[in-house]
């Protein structure tokens, strides 16, 4: 009989999943950002829900009160992607569709191509492929959009920024894009909750695992990008084609910010149903 799955284990670590959507539909893992949670999803799961699809948003490592390890080597990429194999193991029997947002992309490219069997299709929002956003540093803005990313490497001091009401922390987020209500969320869901230090954990191990990020992908593949998002230059999207061997398609959000999911639920949803086949 088939059930809702609300919690799963892997070795020390209990995830929680919302899980959403008939019973018997056709199976979409989606991968929330930083910083963020698998709230963030809910728009977009609800209209995906009604086209007939199970959803799957997994809080991540670093999220999931039961997952939350000190260490910044337990944030490196194949610790996330093996996080993601475990859920698909206990959908069963797979493939999936996966959907990853800012991060969540990040871990989704190196789960489609290292596992390009256990995945049907996958759509990026936001994140480019890994290595087509490397290259887009040395010939664009990206590396000065990137600078936060250095800051976060600092012990403490994020934690303190961003943990301060309406102070520097807060005004990088606003520049962003985060609503006020969005903000709220922030600081209930990973502020007030204690997930803030995992979540600056995946910066702190990104350069611990550079190859994980390499490989090409061979899976149907959307990448969406919005054009004012302050964090991602254009670049890494022009690039993206190189890194994808598979069928492959970029839609570009205009007006839109970061924030997706957020601010474009539905056209988000019809673009991932439109990967999925729906």
């Amino acid at each position: 009989m088939t059930t809702r799955i609300s919690q799963f284990t892997k070795g020390p670590y209990t995830f929680d999943v919302i899980d959403s959507g008939p019973l018997d539909g056709t199976p979409v893992v989606l991968l929330h950002g930083f910083p963020q949670r698998a709230t963030s999803w809910g728009g977009v799961t609800e209209r995906l829900n009604e086209l007939g699809l199970r959803t799957y948003a997994l809080d991540q490592r670093g999220y999931s009160p039961g997952a939350r390890p000190s260490s910044r080597f337990s944030y490196k990429v194949e610790g996330l992607v093996s996080d993601v194999l475990a859920l698909i193991d206990r959908i069963g029997p797979g493939p999936v569709h996966l959907v990853g947002h800012d991060w969540g992309a990040a871990v989704a490219w190196s789960v489609a191509a290292n596992h390009p069997d256990r995945i049907s299709s996958l759509t990026a929002v936001s994140v480019a492929h890994p290595g087509a956003f490397l290259k887009s540093m040395l010939s664009s803005s990206q590396a000065l959009k990137s600078y936060y990313m250095l800051l976060f490497q600092l012990p403490f001091v994020p934690e303190h920024l961003l943990s301060q009401r309406g102070g520097a922390g807060e005004k990088l987020l606003r520049g962003a894009g985060m609503t006020r209500s969005m903000i709220d969320t922030f600081r209930e869901e990973i502020v007030a909750d204690g997930a803030l230090r995992g979540g600056l954990g995946y910066y702190r191990s990104m350069f611990l695992s550079p190859g994980a990020f390499s490989p090409k992908v061979s899976v149907p593949t959307t990448y969406v990008w919005s054009d004012r998002d302050a964090a991602l230059a254009r670049r890494g999207a022009e690039l993206t084609p190189q890194f994808v061997t598979g069928p492959y398609e970029l839609e570009v959000y205009e007006g839109v910010s970061h924030w997706i999911p957020d601010e474009r639920p539905a056209e988000l949803a019809a673009s991932i149903a439109k990967r999925v086949g729906v």
